[in-house]
């Protein structure tokens, strides 16, 4: 059996859990190695790079239908129009700005796409994502001005050990907003995040290696 194929599986054996959806990270990996992947039949896969996505990912997506490109990296303002021609979910909307972009892309191409709201839950500067006081106003004027389709909330915690109470966190933020996807966990931590009903985690080096 194919490497990336057993690890995997092996993912997919840990999660046991019907609900929970793997996101196969494979920024910065070639194509020929993700192929047999998608040869496999899994469906979801998550890139950073808009440009990188167009090049990997456009033909293979013509010949693919049920295939599902996340982008998962802070999104430009000026990749908003490409991002939606390619990427079935965005789970880094983080402005209104780039909201409002994206709602107009969408309505030029009639193409409906599913996105995360990201939440910067401890206001670090570094990071992308709308503060937790301002999580219900954005949400109201993604969902009622722009009627984007907003699914879930997506975070990055801080690495400080400290991650079930940012999952926990993340958890009734989503339901006091009624939503029913959650974005959050990656490779080290993701059996975590699923405790806290994760749906979509994010898992690369453990599926297909360390990135060089």
């Amino acid at each position: 059996m194919n490497l990336i194929i057993k690890n995997y599986e092996n993912i997919k054996s840990l999660i046991n859990n019907s609900n929970v959806k793997i996101l196969a990270v494979s920024k910065t990996f070639p194509y020929e190695l993700i192929k047999p992947l998608v040869e496999h039949g899994h469906e979801h896969f998550g890139e950073n790079k808009v440009q990188e996505a167009k090049v990997k990912w456009t033909d293979v997506k013509k010949n693919k239908p049920n295939l599902k490109l996340h982008m998962i990296g802070k999104l430009q303002s000026n990749k908003s129009k490409e991002a939606v021609h390619l990427f079935d979910y965005i789970h880094s909307l983080d402005s209104q700005k780039l909201a409002s972009l994206l709602s107009k892309h969408e309505k030029n191409i009639n193409k409906n796409l599913k996105y995360f709201i990201q939440v910067n839950l401890t206001k670090e500067k570094q990071k992308g994502g709308i503060g937790v006081d301002s999580l219900d106003d954005f949400f109201n004027y993604c969902t009622k001005d722009l009627k984007l389709d907003i699914i879930g909330l997506m975070a990055i915690p801080p690495n400080d050990g400290r991650e079930s109470i940012y999952f926990k966190n993340l958890m009734e933020l989503n339901l006091s907003l009624g939503l029913k996807e959650l974005s959050m966990g990656m490779s080290k931590d993701f059996k975590e995040a699923i405790k806290y009903k994760a749906t979509f985690v994010r898992i690369g080096s453990s599926i297909f290696g360390d990135r060089t």
